[in-house]
């Protein structure tokens, strides 16, 4: 990891950051989309662009996003800065489930799954060893359930977690 990358991390749970962030997604929308997906977050941590359809316009909607690999399958989080509403691509992705994810300058078509249960849980434990203010930011939601996602690429399986116990 590089220097400024763990400097991200330390500083990730102040809420000045998350304003700054929330000032910069705009910017990294275009970034990313001009590089295809290869630089997203100025290459400080693993990102990736989901693209869902609007619940209610039906246009494509861009987003870049933190997220973690889960077998073949990317993993992020609507923790939307810690703020007290649900990110419009998580409602999206609850509406439509299709969407398409460039990571690394590759195009992948996806399905998100919500996770719950254990599930949830497993992975939650993937996303705050990546980005530890993901703590702060379900204190600063106000109660709200954050939603987690495998976005599977589109024609496989189940998770590629452990096997169920039993």
């Amino acid at each position: 990891m590089s220097v400024l990358g763990a400097l991200t991390r330390r500083v990730g749970h102040h809420r000045w950051f998350g304003a700054a962030a929330r000032l910069l997604v705009p910017a990294d929308r275009i970034v990313g989309r001009l590089t295809r997906g290869r630089v997203v977050a100025l290459g400080l941590i693993p990102s990736l662009v989901v693209t869902t359809t609007g619940r209610r316009s039906g246009k494509p909607r861009s987003n870049p996003l933190l997220y973690v690999p889960d077998g073949d399958a990317y993993v992020v989080i609507g923790s939307n800065w810690g703020q007290t509403h649900h990110p419009g691509w998580a409602m999206n992705l609850l509406a439509e489930p299709a969407a398409e994810v460039d990571v690394k300058g590759r195009r992948v078509p996806v399905r998100a799954e919500p996770a719950t249960g254990a599930e949830r849980d497993r992975l939650w434990q993937l996303l705050v060893t990546e980005w530890p203010a993901y703590r702060t930011y379900v204190q600063r939601a106000g109660g709200r359930e954050i939603r987690i996602f495998r976005l599977v690429p589109a024609g496989r399986g189940a998770p590629a977690g452990p096997p169920p116990a039993g």
